[in-house]
């Protein structure tokens, strides 16, 4: 029988047990580790989806509006069911990176053509829409690209003099295709 020392272990073995030694330490994250690797994360944009309705656009909806005057304050609905006819869904998300999602709901129901009723999740004005947008990211002052005085340089601008009128169009056009022989 060969004598088997430790150190003529066969090699597959010593790498077989420097791989189990890498790989159990990747279960070993501490808070500080994980605070490292999430410094690194990579950029992901706002995901904005569907229709924004506010406090003050529900505030204008009556029973008995019309679907076109519906239309003119909230915007086309999001969703519209073949099933549903008589229901609109207007539906809101927001996702951003390090924030938590924001999803909201307004359902419009009409008997016929017309308004009868609504349904809709807490709303936030428009000014408190437009902060939640804000990123506290401080922005550079807009440049000035031309002062009044600066334009006084230039002359004005003629205005356009009328062109000749274009000629008529033609009643028949040639065919597309050429006849067939």
């Amino acid at each position: 029988m060969p004598d088997i020392t430790p150190l003529r272990v066969r090699p597959v073995v010593w790498l077989c047990a420097a791989l189990a030694l890498a790989l159990s330490a990747c279960g070993t994250i501490d808070g500080a580790t994980s605070k490292v690797g999430n410094a690194f994360t990579p950029y992901r944009i706002d995901i904005v989806q569907g229709n924004v309705v506010t406090r003050e656009q529900v505030a204008v909806l009556r029973p008995g509006m019309s679907r076109l005057q519906i239309r003119e304050v909230l915007g086309t609905p999001l969703l519209t069911s073949v099933f549903h006819a008589d229901r609109w869904d207007y539906v809101f998300t927001f996702v951003r990176q390090g924030q938590p999602p924001q999803s909201r709901k307004v359902a419009v129901f009409f008997k016929g053509d017309v308004l009868e009723r609504f349904e809709a999740d807490p709303l936030p004005s428009e000014a408190e829409f437009v902060a939640s947008l804000d990123t506290g990211v401080k922005r550079k002052a807009v440049p000035l690209l031309a002062s009044p005085e600066s334009l006084e340089k230039f002359p004005a601008a003629k205005p356009a003099q009328a062109s000749k009128p274009l000629p008529p169009l033609p009643a028949t056009y040639p065919p597309l295709e050429s006849p067939q022989r």
